[in-house]
């Protein structure tokens, strides 16, 4: 192994403190002509994974990842957790690259014209995925105190769909232990959260130790399991040298049995309102996550199913009667017709558009270059103005509450 190798291999190490060290000691290989130092562009990613939530990279490895990509920036986008936002931005410093923090959840639209809609959740009707954006960094602890409660709900929740997931392998030998087998998996003793992936990542970890790789995998799935697999997808498992197996595999148990062993989230949903109330209070960007029918799923992990686009008029009235300050999309993910008409109607009802790669697996590129559209130019500029506003924020805190004559005002941007 090389130096370089070394040191890559220690970003995802335990130690926060040796991950920001080994970034520190490759940036000087860089600066001493050791490691050809990247090319860097005018790419934006707002919304990268990390092991706080579901993510091959720790926070120090995201942003390496991010900076040899040569994005100009990158944005921290984890589940119901901001405990790694220390160390991206502390990782952005060292590498020189602008970084955004923020935190995804999903939310119960009870009481909205929307709570009896499938929305933008493949699993569950009036369950609605949001971020917020752009927190300034005094409130990074306001946010993490938020969502404990609601992370421990959910462990209660995946517990139970550990116990279903079992009674789907029990036939084969197959036994998930939460404690023993989810748990180690995450990093929700640091704070981070547990989610369905790491679920169903502990269960491929145990379908690999019982049938190996290859065909025995690919017959488990299709006889026992009864799951229909893409022509993609079967020849990912085929190979048995696939570097990125149990991404592979996992990205499949995704796609077709999370709707076997589901169990309805509730307790762990904060109320939209509560959520938007949270962003207005710390002066942080709530945002609309739209996904659009889903034809062809770009992250390999979703099926064919249809979500907002039939009823898109009462979404986006309802979104603006709720506040929301803006709509999130990904160009990769939808079509041009989608998305010229998202577009058009964040126009009219003046959402804020942010964007950005949901990247949580090794398979995927942190650059999304359908963003390179000239016709995306504005979620570039979109950006700058939102690590702007977050960096103003973060530099005067009275300016990050929004308090005009003793009133929680919209934030500017």
């Amino acid at each position: 192994m090389t130096k370089k190798e070394f040191l890559i291999d220690r970003l995802n190490n335990k130690d926060v403190l040796v991950r920001l060290d080994s970034l520190r000691e490759l940036m000087k290989m860089i600066e001493n002509g050791e490691i050809e130092r990247p090319v860097s562009g005018e790419d934006v990613n707002n919304h990268i994974h990390t092991t706080y939530s579901f993510s091959p990279y720790s926070p120090t490895k995201a942003v390496w990842m991010a900076y040899n990509a040569g994005l100009k920036t990158a944005g921290i986008m984890d589940h119901d957790s901001l405990s790694g936002a220390r160390e991206f931005i502390e990782a952005g410093k060292i590498v020189g690259i602008l970084t955004t923090i923020g935190t995804e959840c999903r939310a119960s639209m009870a009481g909205t014209a929307l709570e009896d809609k499938r929305i933008n959740n493949p699993d569950q009707k009036g369950i609605a995925y949001m971020a917020l954006h752009g927190i300034p960094h005094q409130n990074i602890d306001v946010v993490i105190d938020f969502f404990k409660p609601y992370s421990e709900a959910r462990n209660r929740r995946n517990r139970k769909m550990v116990e279903n997931i079992n009674l789907l392998t029990a036939g084969v030998g197959i036994c998930l232990d939460f404690d023993r087998d989810v748990l180690p998996l995450s990093n929700s003793f640091l704070g981070g959260s547990v989610t369905e992936r790491h679920l169903l990542y502990a269960l491929s970890k145990k379908i690999t130790a019982r049938f190996g790789r290859g065909s025995d995998v690919v017959s488990f799935l299709e006889n026992d399991l009864k799951m229909p697999l893409s022509a993609k997808v079967k020849n990912y498992l085929l190979d048995e040298e696939n570097d990125f197996y149990e991404y592979d595999l996992l990205g499949a148990l995704k796609s077709n049995m999370v709707e076997k062993f589901y169990v309805d989230a509730d307790e762990e949903c904060p109320p939209v309102k509560d959520i938007i109330a949270l962003g207005r209070k710390i002066g942080a960007i709530s945002a609309y996550a739209y996904l659009g029918d889903v034809g062809d799923s770009v992250t390999g992990d979703k099926k064919a199913q249809k979500f907002e686009d039939d009823y898109i008029d009462l979404l986006f009235d309802t979104i603006k009667e709720l506040r929301f300050n803006a709509v999130t999309y990904m160009p990769s993910r939808n079509t041009m017709e989608q998305l010229r008409r998202v577009r058009s109607m964040c126009d009219s009802y003046g959402f804020f558009q942010i964007s950005g790669e949901d990247i949580n697996s090794p398979r995927q590129k942190f650059i999304c270059e359908a963003q390179r559209n000239p016709e995306f130019a504005n979620l570039h500029d979109a950006t700058l103005r939102l690590i702007r506003h977050e960096n103003e924020s973060t530099e005067d805190i009275t300016k990050a509450m929004f308090y005009v004559d003793g009133e929680t005002t919209e934030p500017e941007l």
